[in-house]
């Protein structure tokens, strides 16, 4: 079947080969034939080091297909059935599922230690337990979330990383306040679905910030306010809250130098979410009096902040009665064979989302 593989980290194309299988269907797994995938930024997080994964590997993991082999134990899944792939799955009796928090399990985590796919010249790992840049992935049952008929398999697909970070750093970690002021600081598909979300929760200022005009032109017609360049925040901030700070600010980038500006717009008692994924070397500083005297809230969100399931069945929700635009992210649509065009259009800031159609 066909698959896009990175051969080593560091390297900024894949390769789209033939001769690659899906291994390691059994009990308690499930084969997928995947028909649309999203390209996140973790991906090449992943590609270029930043995110820890082992290589060779196929990326991808915002996926969605339908089952066309069901191992035995697994119950709720038949062939032939639409699903959205969760690359965290919550196992349901570690202590942090136990207490609720279920984004925080580690179980699916392990996966991404175990080949799952292999080519004639050795084994290939699936980006996060998944890597769903190819025809078929072999999951655990847990990873294979049934999806209604009427949900597009592109839509899904974004259901499952990037609508759903964004949208639950927003409702969930920050629960914005009705009436407050927000900026968003990064505004590809994950940054938009945080202003969505802000939008959503009723909040009266909503700054989109980023440095490619036309993620700033999208951001107004997804419910921001106004959108700025990166050297426009500090007027909009004196502008919009007399220099005192915003009441929540979103970084979406994942960078220690986006993360010091963010702080640095809250305004004092006001919180400050972490949503971008960084490298585990990029440090962010701050001095201990301003930690105590500021008393801002940081908040890392780490796949939404809260429990997935519940946050995929809200999210479709919101998008039947229209209360969400989830068909305008996807500014780009590639076939397979040309993935390497989306990684283009995601390092340049011209997609908001590309859908890769497989």
């Amino acid at each position: 079947m066909r698959a896009a593989v990175l051969h080593e980290i560091g390297q900024d194309k894949l390769e789209v080969l033939d001769d690659v299988e899906a291994i390691g269907f059994g009990p308690g797994k499930v084969r997928i034939r995947v028909r649309a995938t999203g390209l996140c930024h973790s991906d090449v997080s992943a590609m270029n080091g930043v995110l820890p994964q082992p290589a060779p590997f196929i990326p991808g993991h915002e996926g969605a297909g339908e089952i066309i082999e069901v191992g035995d134990n697994v119950s709720g899944l038949t062939v032939g059935q639409r699903v959205l792939v969760c690359w965290l799955p919550a196992c349901g009796a570690c202590p942090a599922c136990k207490r609720g928090q279920t984004q925080l399990c580690l179980a699916g985590f392990m996966n991404a230690g175990t080949p799952n796919f292999k080519r004639p010249g050795g084994d290939v790992f699936g980006f996060a337990g998944t890597g769903t840049f190819t025809e078929e992935v072999v999951v655990d049952a847990g990873c294979a979330v049934p999806i209604p008929d009427d949900v597009p398999f592109d839509i899904a697909a974004l259901i499952g990383c990037g609508v759903t970070t964004g949208l639950g750093a927003a409702i969930n970690t920050a629960d914005v306040a009705a009436g407050s002021s927000v900026a968003v600081i990064g505004c590809g598909g994950v940054g938009i679905s945080a202003i969505q979300g802000a939008r959503l929760k009723g909040a009266a200022q909503i700054v989109a910030v980023d440095p490619v005009a036309s993620r700033r032109e999208a951001a107004l017609t997804f419910g921001a306010t106004e959108a700025v360049a990166p050297d426009g925040l500090a007027d909009a901030k004196q502008r919009i809250t007399a220099g005192e700070g915003f009441d929540y600010v979103f970084e979406v980038v994942g960078k220690s130098v986006t993360a010091r500006t963010a702080y640095e717009n809250t305004r004092r008692g006001g919180t400050l979410v972490v949503v971008g994924a960084g490298a585990m070397d990029d440090n962010l500083q701050l001095n201990m009096f301003e930690l105590f005297f500021d008393e801002k809230r940081i908040l890392p969100s780490m796949y939404g902040g809260g429990d997935v399931l519940t946050s995929y069945e809200r999210t479709i929700a919101l998008w039947r009665a229209g209360r969400i635009d989830l068909e305008s992210l996807i500014t780009h649509r590639v076939p397979l064979a040309e993935i390497n065009e989306a990684l283009d259009q995601m390092r340049t800031g011209s997609a908001l989302r590309t859908c890769i159609e497989i």
